[in-house]
């Protein structure tokens, strides 16, 4: 428990990096319909990942790290939201489902850097 499961690429443009990276690794790319942002499901021969439709403006080059985020898997999702924020952390991104999946959403830590909790629920909708 608590180990990263799970990675995410923001794309501008899904169709084309999405050939980007099956071209480059074989990895496969499935749509996910019923989530509130373009996204494929990526499956690989470890950990499986996500790529989604940048939700902002792509940060200028030679400003920090532009990188993907990490999702931790955890028990309680709504626990673990709760001591995210009583440490200072900010939601980036409410809870929502992953049908048939989880249950998601994204953080900021005090640092401001994106990363997501995940709760396992097969019966998430």
């Amino acid at each position: 428990m608590n180990s990263i499961i799970y990675f995410e690429i923001q794309s501008t443009n899904p169709q084309r990096d999405t050939a980007f990276y099956q071209s480059i690794f074989g990895w496969n790319f499935e749509k996910v319909e019923g989530l509130p942002i373009e996204y494929y499901r990526i499956e690989t021969k470890g950990i499986h990942g996500g790529l989604l439709k940048r939700p902002v403006t792509t940060p200028p080059t030679e400003c920090g790290t532009n990188a993907y985020t990490c999702t931790i898997e955890v028990d309680n999702f709504d626990e673990t939201a709760a001591r995210i924020l009583s440490l200072g952390g900010i939601v980036a991104m409410e809870k929502f489902a992953i049908p048939d999946r989880c249950w998601q959403g994204y953080f900021l830590d005090l640092d401001n850097n994106v990363f997501g909790i995940c709760e396992i629920d097969e019966n998430a909708i």
